[in-house]
């Protein structure tokens, strides 16, 4: 080593010299270093890439997504020849139609969602049908048809099939409609024929199910579409109309987005925690392995700011290798996601570049590297020669101050780049503060087991005393254990906490036990048709009617002092209700499924001042009581109603249930068809019931439950496994850092199981030791993981999915077994080294 003033530090050059002759091309030694980072940085990469490129598509498709730069939409009638015509003067005008309807071959029929549409449509974009053509609306006569729809019912592009009981010609298979998004839910695939189909049909009846779409494409491209709503309420009133813009084409599709990338996100951050433990572990070992390398070189005369140079460069380096190998493997992940949600949501399926992505997760992953590898970097520079020579019995104690400055930046940096790209701030502040009070707590945990144990009373048993005493002897890694440990059982709990209450909640939506067929929009005369048909097809089948039309939510409280919603600045969370139209019906008795809470049911043929029952959950919500009022629009006409009931509805079922139903005379007057729902017995044949509903009632939708719950419930699921499949990452850097706790505590633990072998120990005790020391361990950090886990999956399940607190306890305490069966399993399986040891070997080289 050149000779230079004690003042002078090493320069950088030869410190890369230095460190690169005694950096192993494969890294050994800081592989778990590599792994950790390589799982959090590629999860990060990845998540960042894909919201990035669905939220990019969003907004620059936004005028496609909604096929205008504004949407003005109605239940039950279309918009007013004023209404339209204000919307005209801002561009050109398409006008459509949105409803439930029923295609028909023969004997096979399909739900569909018939959308009508003008000449004009679309105004952005074009629909692509199967064979390649790029083609606007229908003629008259003519369909675009699903490609499912169609092979349900057996047709091909030339044929002709029935809709609401008019012949239309299958014009082409639809392969992409770029409204698709903004269309939401429907009972059925999309069908769509030209404007005046539903009405030559009968569908739009007064009392019929449909809605309106009326769309403007603006003249001036920068007009403010904002504005132009504004001024639109201005004139017609708040209530008049429902309305979207190009800037929020699909918000529940944006919602779900915005949600899922920060609950990824948060699963990436988790990851890196967790990847941050193996991180401080793998590079204490490797600085353990390399102490007799470092003493040399002090003892050559290098300072401690010398080693510090040498060692963060080689750390550096292969930090630096990790996080590029897990930003590649992002990248070449993002298609195969892409193509998994291809069919639900607007996403490039290439591969996608996104540098902002890409440099907030490398800069998650090198800012972990620091903050867990700065302390035992500290210790390492900061002891003189003979204390690194004889570190193995007389163990390295921290100097705080040597790393509380580079650990406090790398923090700071972490919440501020957190809190940056945060969806929702508070989460994100409420998960990191966890994750900080989580690593604090295991730390007082293993130090209270080094105190216990050094105070027990000593065992008979000999290895009982020895596996007691690994726990609290001098250079014990109890307190690196717990932390790992203690961290990778809490992942295992979180994943199956939130995986049970995903799936009871999709349990929950789409229940089991549900009608085997609805019929929508069935005209109030024909209830005795429906019920005679049902009764010949199937002896026994049970029919319930409604009454049903929609209506919006506009004022609600006590009478004096009402609440108009249009003037809420903010919905308040839980109060869906009060968000666009809602079913609506009446009903002389409590509805099936429902249970009075509060107050008293209207007699049988009651005509007083009108009144209205409620759901509670949503009365609690929004403060109601019984004694307030809630006024209604239905058909442009306001209704208010005093709150006579509460009720708790079972919404295990999927049968009619209402958050409002009304006493019979508050909406009796207003047009409306019934709804009803048809249950089979079980065992019944049902082949004749479906073709002779769709031929008895043509302008009604038959839908039968049992396809489309599979459907749902097959979406749901593969959304959970997507959302398992990414959480899974935290799982896998637990595994790792386990693997590397356990590997750490083995290297360090060569040296007293040589001793005991050549005092005489036998292999089975040996192992025995090794199961009470991580047994002990286990046992405590499993209640610790149990709370910590679940504490953590209930603010994903409820406060940012805002589901409901549904875990499967037995599956959960099944997994948390399961961690610790596996724990057990890699410290035997990470102990078999020990045991083949040679102590004449091992003893030289300590």
């Amino acid at each position: 080593m050149p000779e230079r003033s004690p003042a002078a530090a090493l320069p950088w050059p030869t410190a890369w010299k230095l460190a690169r002759r005694d950096l192993s091309a494969r890294f050994k030694g800081l592989r778990l270093l590599l792994v950790c980072l390589f799982l959090g940085v590629g999860a990060l990469a990845a998540i960042g890439t894909l919201t990035g490129s669905i939220e990019r598509e969003l907004t620059t498709r936004g005028r496609e997504v909604l096929g205008g730069d504004v949407e003005l939409r109605t239940w039950q009638r279309s918009l007013s020849s004023e209404e339209t015509e204000a919307l005209a003067r801002y561009g050109k005008v398409s006008t459509g139609l949105r409803l439930q309807a029923l295609a028909r071959k023969g004997d096979l029929t399909a739900p569909v969602a018939l959308k009508a549409v003008d000449a004009n449509w679309p105004l952005y974009g074009r629909l692509e049908l199967k064979d390649g053509r790029k083609v606007g609306a229908p003629p008259a006569g003519v369909v675009w048809l699903s490609e499912g729809t169609a092979a349900r019912l057996g047709v091909a592009p030339g044929e002709t099939v029935s809709l609401g009981g008019v012949d239309q010609r299958v014009g082409g298979l639809i392969a992409s409609d770029p409204e698709k998004l903004s269309e939401g839910f429907a009972l059925g695939d999309a069908a769509i024929s030209a404007l005046d189909l539903p009405a030559r049909a009968g569908l739009i009846q007064p009392g019929a199910m449909y809605r309106s779409a009326t769309r403007v494409k603006f003249a001036d491209p920068m007009r403010d579409p904002e504005a132009v709503i504004a001024t639109l309420k201005k004139r017609f009133g708040d209530d008049a109309f429902e309305t979207r813009t190009r800037n929020s084409a699909s918000p529940s599709t944006e919602r779900f987005v915005g949600r899922m990338g920060q609950f990824l996100t948060l699963v990436g951050l988790a990851a890196l925690v967790i990847a941050g433990i193996g991180i401080g572990g793998g590079v204490s070992s490797y600085l353990e392995a390399r102490r007799t390398s470092i003493a040399t070189l002090k003892v050559l005369g290098a300072a401690s700011r010398d080693i510090a140079r040498i060692y963060r460069l080689q750390i550096g380096v292969a930090a630096l290798a990790g996080s590029v190998a897990g930003l590649v493997a992002g990248i070449l992940v993002t298609p195969l996601l892409a193509r998994a949600l291809g069919t639900l949501l607007p996403v490039d399926t290439g591969f996608t570049v996104s540098p902002g992505a890409l440099l907030t997760a490398a800069a998650y992953g090198l800012l972990v590297a620091l903050i867990f590898a700065a302390p035992p970097l500290a210790r390492a520079r900061s002891f003189p020669a003979m204390a690194l020579m004889r570190a193995q019995v007389s163990p390295l104690a921290a100097q705080r101050r040597t790393w509380l400055l580079p650990v406090g930046l790398g923090l700071a940096a972490v919440i501020a780049l957190a809190l940056i790209n945060a969806a929702q701030p508070l989460v994100t502040l409420g998960f990191l503060g966890g994750a900080a009070l989580m690593l604090a707590l295991l730390a007082l945990i293993g130090f209270a087991i080094r105190r216990l144990a050094a105070r027990l009373p000593r065992p008979r048993d000999p290895m009982l005393r020895a596996g007691l005493a690994n726990l609290h002897r001098p250079g014990a890694q109890t307190g690196a254990l717990v932390t790992a440990l203690g961290f990778g059982l809490s992942a295992f709990v979180l994943i199956a906490a939130v995986q049970t209450s995903l799936d009871a909640n999709i349990r929950k939506t789409v229940p089991a036990r549900a009608p085997d067929y609805f019929v929508l929009d069935v005209p109030k005369a024909e209830d005795g048709k429906l019920r005679a048909i049902a009764e010949r097809q199937v002896p026994q089948a049970v029919v319930r009617t409604v009454p049903n039309m929609r209506g919006r939510i506009l004022a609600y409280g006590p009478r004096e002092r009402m609440i108009r919603v249009s003037e809420l600045k903010e919905i308040p969370e839980g109060a869906w209700a009060l968000k666009g139209e809602r079913g609506l019906t009446y009903s002389a008795r409590v509805p099936e499924g429902s249970t009075v809470t509060s107050g008293r049911w209207w007699q049988d043929g009651y005509n007083g001042e009108p009144l209205v029952s409620l759901d509670e959950k949503f009365a609690q919500t929004v403060g109601l009581k019984v004694g307030d009022y809630v006024t209604v629009g239905v058909l442009g006409v306001e209704r208010t109603a005093k709150v006579a009931t509460l009720r708790r509805i079972d919404w295990d079922t999927l049968g009619f249930n209402f958050v409002l139903v009304f006493s019979p005379n508050a909406l009796a007057d207003a047009p409306h068809n019934l709804a009803a729902t048809i249950e089979v017995p079980p065992g019944k044949a049902t082949a004749k019931l479906l073709p002779d509903l769709a031929r008895a009632f043509p302008s009604s939708s038959v839908i039968e439950t049992g396809t489309l719950l599979r459907q749902a419930r097959d979406l749901l699921d593969q959304m959970t496994l997507a959302i398992l499949a990414a959480a899974s990452v935290a799982v896998l850097a637990g595994l790792a850092v386990l693997f590397g706790a356990i590997a750490a505590a083995r290297a360090s633990r060569t040296y007293d199981n040589v001793i005991l072998r050549v005092i005489g120990a036998s292999r089975r005790q040996l192992l025995l030791l090794q199961v009470v020391e991580y047994g002990s361990i286990a046992a405590v950090l499993a209640v610790v993981a149990l709370a910590a886990g679940n504490a953590m999956a209930w603010a994903v399940i409820v406060k940012l999915f805002e589901f409901e607190w549904l875990p499967d306890w037995p599956r959960i305490l099944a997994v948390l077994g399961a961690g610790i069966a596996l724990i057990l399993t890699f410290a035997l399986a990470g102990s078999l080294p020990l045991l083949r040891a040679k102590p004449a070997r091992a003893l030289r080289e300590l």
